[in-house]
């Protein structure tokens, strides 16, 4: 996306986010976003996003066919047989 809009801080502080912006990330109404000021610019996005970004480097780790709940699941109840 290289769409760039200019916007004022009203008085309280508040910036409008776009609402082509908003429909890109996928910010709805009511959502919490997170704010991050990164070399020396505000970043904003939601949580999900975050948690999708998280799922797309860890899955350049894992072999296709791997899952790692079941690994998980497998460890956990090789731990529990030891106890």
């Amino acid at each position: 996306m290289a769409e760039e809009v200019r916007t004022r801080v009203n008085e309280n502080g508040r910036v409008v986010i776009p609402s082509s912006f908003r429909k890109a990330l996928g910010i709805e109404v009511g959502d919490e976003v997170v704010l991050r000021i990164e070399d020396d610019e505000l970043r904003i996005t939601t949580q999900q996003r975050r948690i999708q970004r998280a799922q797309r480097r860890a899955r350049q780790y894992v072999k296709p066919g791997n899952s790692l709940v079941d690994e998980l699941l497998a460890e956990r109840r090789e731990a529990a047989k030891r106890e």
